[in-house]
C-alpha cells in the first residue's frame, strides 16, 4: 500500500483515482495546468506529476487542489461506487498529511443538492428492526463503533465489526440486526 492507500485487488490504487479525477475536474473548469497550479499555490511540474499518476501529493496539496478547483475534496479521492458498498475498518482511500500524524480517510462523499441527517444508535440482541423504504433516493450509511451486526438491504445484509462502514439504498426494506450485546453504530441518512 502506497502513502495515498490503493484500494483492494482489482481497484485502481488512489493515485490514478486522484490523476483521472483531477484532470476531469481541471478539463471542467476550463483551466490550464499552469492556472490550477497558480490557483492552488502548488508547482506546475508537482500538478504535473500528479495528473500523470506519477505523483504522492499530501491531504494539503488535495484541499489545495480541490478549493482552487471549487469542488469538495472527495471529487478528487471518490471513485464511483456500487449501491452497497462496505468498507472494513482500516479499509478506505486515505491520504496522510506532511506534516502532522493525521489521516484522513474518506468514507463516502455527499452528493450534490443532497441532506444528510445523523443517528446514534444502540441495538440488543434480539429482534432485528426491519424498516419499509424510505423516499425514493434515499441512502444509508452506517459506521459500526461497537458490538456487530447485520446491515443493509433485507435480502443481503452485510456482517460488520466496529470500524466496518456499509453504505446501501434506503428506498429499499433495509435490516439492522444487533448480534452481540452493546452493539452501537452511527447513521446517517442521505436524502436528495
Amino acid at each position: 500500500m502506497n502513502a495515498l492507500g490503493n484500494g483492494p485487488a482489482g481497484e485502481p490504487g488512489l493515485i490514478a483515482v486522484i490523476a483521472a479525477s483531477l484532470r476531469r475536474e481541471r478539463e471542467r473548469a476550463g483551466i490550464s495546468l499552469s492556472e490550477l497550479a497558480k490557483r492552488a499555490g502548488v508547482a506546475k511540474s508537482t500538478l504535473s506529476q500528479i495528473e500523470s499518476g506519477a505523483g504522492n501529493p499530501g491531504v494539503e496539496t488535495l484541499w489545495a487542489l480541490a478549493t482552487a478547483l471549487g469542488v469538495p475534496f472527495s471529487r478528487l479521492v471518490d471513485p464511483p461506487r456500487p449501491a452497497t458498498r462496505v468498507l472494513r475498518a482500516g479499509e478506505g482511500p486515505a491520504a496522510h498529511s506532511e506534516v502532522a500524524g493525521y489521516t484522513a480517510a474518506l468514507l463516502a462523499s455527499c452528493p450534490p443538492n443532497a441532506r444528510r441527517d445523523l443517528y446514534r444508535v444502540t441495538a440488543r440482541p434480539g429482534e432485528p428492526r426491519l424498516s419499509a423504504p424510505h423516499a425514493p433516493g434515499t441512502v444509508e450509511h452506517v459506521v459500526l463503533a461497537s458490538g456487530r451486526a447485520l446491515a443493509g438491504p433485507a435480502e443481503e445484509p452485510v456482517e460488520l465489526r466496529p470500524g466496518d462502514y456499509v453504505t446501501y439504498p434506503g428506498d429499499v426494506p433495509h435490516i439492522f440486526d444487533a448480534l452481540a450485546p452493546g452493539t452501537s453504530a452511527v447513521f446517517v441518512m442521505e436524502h436528495v
